[in-house]
């Protein structure tokens, strides 16, 4: 058994690790709460450019756009697919980046072609040591997502999108389901299936417009805003459910914590308890002693 002092020592070193790890959790609720504040203020716009594609539907349902599938074509055989890998700059979140890895890997089993486009350090990092191939000039960090950082991605995805027609676009990233727990995600972006902007209610308005300079050019233009929207919204959801992910980690943690102090301080005190009896025992018996050598040698003197 540890003596006391070695027992106080951890007691005091878990204690630090415990203020670390509290320190942790505030700081990702902040960062959580501050995330969600800024995308729900984004919300509105981007579901005004949906609003506005479905119009356009209702004006012309034969719209001729290259992030569209044609007409008279459901699918298209694929030659390559982009996928935009979405982690974070660091550990301690529990299984949040290992779940969006697990899924890139099954991207690139079931489709070996696949180009990836990683955001966050941490995925990087991990492609890089098991020597899975990657744009490595595409460098951008997972911490404070923003609209800017969101357009600057779509404009080099979908330039890479436009060099070939066949080519898909997906995202993996981690989706905060009911804004509690938080799953890895593959969706497929670009090109869009018409059916998806086909529910279009009645618009009696729509009838009137008149798109310049023509209608494809101004739904492209909108479909790039809408493409970044959707990547800003999976930037965001990401974020957020790293630091739900996080703050999860860091509870954990904490009570793990409070749990190991209390044994440890249980423990000090069962030694300090028992210092102090072999200390009272000690005293007795060299109290009894010195009480038999005084009695011998009176004996001896009488």
């Amino acid at each position: 058994m540890a003596d006391a002092k070695d027992i106080k020592k951890r007691i005091k070193s878990v204690e630090d690790t415990h203020k670390i790890t509290n320190a942790m959790y505030l700081i990702a609720s902040n960062k959580l709460r501050k995330a969600k504040a800024e995308f729900d203020a984004t919300r509105p716009y981007f579901d005004a450019l949906r609003s506005e594609i479905k119009r356009m539907f209702r004006v012309n349902s034969n719209i001729n756009s290259p992030y569209f599938y044609p007409i008279d074509q459901v699918d298209k055989k694929d030659i390559e697919y982009i996928a935009l890998v979405i982690t974070a700059d660091k550990g301690l979140a529990g299984s949040y980046n290992q779940n969006v890895i697990k899924k890139t890997l099954q991207m690139i089993s079931d489709f070996p072609k696949t180009k990836l486009f990683v955001v966050g350090e941490y995925g990087r990092h991990y492609l890089k040591e098991h020597k899975i191939k990657y744009e490595e000039d595409f460098l951008f960090t997972a911490i404070d997502p923003n609209m800017h950082r969101a357009r600057e991605i779509a404009d080099l995805l979908l330039e890479e999108f436009n060099k070939s027609k066949f080519t898909k676009l997906f995202v993996i990233y981690t989706d905060l389901k009911n804004g509690l727990v938080g799953e890895a995600n593959m969706y497929r972006i670009l090109p869009f299936h018409r059916a998806l902007f086909n529910d279009v209610l009645e618009d009696n308005a729509a009838n009137n417009l008149i798109y310049y300079p023509s209608l494809e050019e101004v739904l492209n233009g909108i479909v790039k805003s809408y493409v970044s929207g959707f990547i800003y919204s999976a930037l965001v959801d990401s974020f957020c459910c790293e630091q739900e992910a996080r703050m999860m980690a860091m509870s954990e943690a904490n009570d793990n914590a409070k749990k190991i102090i209390d044994t440890l301080k249980l423990e000090y005190n069962q030694v300090r308890q028992a210092a102090i009896t072999q200390e009272i025992t000690e005293i007795s018996a060299s109290a009894k002693a010195r009480n038999r050598k005084e009695g011998y040698d009176e004996w001896e003197n009488n």
